[in-house]
């Protein structure tokens, strides 16, 4: 089977490889990039583990092939953090507020929640809720979660001040 090449920009860098046809993007990211922290659950685009942002909006990476990518920018969870090191905003209130337990869902939820925050300054408990309706978890109740995605959301808000 021929490749197909493809070059996309990960996390702030540049890649450029050849990839089968039907390599998933999830799979792309794993496995070729050794980006594990994207979880695939599913594998149907219902759970939301696999969620990764492709030219700043969440998509579900395990319903997207990697050749589809090709041209784009992908942000996964591990880019979240800073050059440093230090967790970002984001994964300081998940860390704060227990919103994550066994934490499967925990890449997809940061990663969800990062494009909303980004589009939606001083959301409501409700608007969080349904933002994050997509990702499923099975360990939280969300309650935490939500609570998490609230208190980013006012660092947020009190950073632009």
């Amino acid at each position: 089977m021929a490749g197909i090449p493809i070059q996309l920009v990960v996390n702030g860098e540049s890649v450029a490889r050849t990839v089968e046809p039907r390599t998933l993007l999830s799979d792309f990211l794993r496995q070729d990039l050794g980006l594990t922290g994207t979880h695939v659950g599913c594998e149907h685009g219902v759970c939301g583990a696999c969620t990764v942002l492709v030219d700043g909006r969440a998509a579900r990476s395990c319903l997207m092939f990697a050749a589809q990518a090709d041209g784009a920018k992908i942000e996964t969870v591990e880019g979240l953090a800073k050059e440093s090191g230090a967790l970002s905003p984001l994964q300081e209130a998940f860390r704060e507020a227990h919103g994550l337990q066994c934490g499967f869902c925990t890449p997809g939820m940061l990663m969800t929640a990062s494009e909303y925050l980004r589009n939606h300054g001083s959301p409501d408990r409700q608007d969080i809720r349904e933002a994050i309706s997509g990702n499923l978890c099975r360990c939280t109740g969300y309650e935490t979660v939500v609570d998490a995605i609230a208190k980013a959301a006012r660092r947020q808000a009190e950073e632009r001040q």
